[in-house]
């Protein structure tokens, strides 16, 4: 974000620190799409990345006190995002698969070979389909630019699980990208 947004959004966290309803409304209006496109990387299913949303939003517009400069509310407000989508996780148990016991395939292509085959769309629905896990690392550290040991914070694993989480979701991603270049198809 450059210079100027970050001066806009201050002045509306200012405004919205004091009630105004209209600075609240910029603000969401600012930051919706970008919090729900993390949210729904990290839990994969729209409706609670949806539920997701609203509840970070809530929780930081009735937080404003706890939050140090004005100028750090979408940081602020991003982390929310990503420990909420986290907790939802954990709080409805789901399945976090052991990526070591999935089967990769043994073909390697060369990078001219898939280069001209794979679209981002594929990448991105390649994506959803690791296992969790594996895909919130992957995004935390990839898209999020979360360093391995907060990622271990966040999840409750350690550094050296993150990064072989990472790795092993790359190994996957790219396997399943190798296949779907080869059978030009969409996941």
């Amino acid at each position: 974000m450059h210079t100027k947004s970050i001066e806009i959004a201050s002045a509306l966290v200012r405004q919205a620190r004091k009630g105004n309803q209209q600075a609240i409304y910029k603000l969401y209006k600012m930051y919706v799409a970008a919090m729900y496109n993390i949210s729904i990387r990290i839990v994969s299913n729209q409706l609670d990345a949806e539920d997701i949303l609203q509840e970070s939003f809530t929780i930081a517009f009735n937080s404003f006190g706890s939050l140090k400069e004005d100028s750090l509310f979408s940081a602020w407000l991003k982390r929310i995002v990503i420990n909420k989508s986290i907790s939802h996780l954990k709080r409805n148990k789901q399945e976090f698969t052991n990526v070591d016991k999935l089967q990769l395939a043994e073909d390697e292509f060369t990078d001219d070979e898939l280069s001209n085959s794979i679209t981002p769309e594929m990448i991105h629905n390649a994506i959803k389909t690791l296992p969790d896990k594996a895909r919130v690392v992957l995004n935390l550290y990839l898209l999020e630019g979360y360093r391995h040991k907060e990622i271990a914070e966040l999840l409750d694993i350690s550094e050296s699980t993150s990064k072989s989480q990472y790795r092993r979701a790359c190994r996957i991603l790219q396997d399943k990208l190798n296949k779907a270049a080869i059978l030009n198809k969409d996941f």
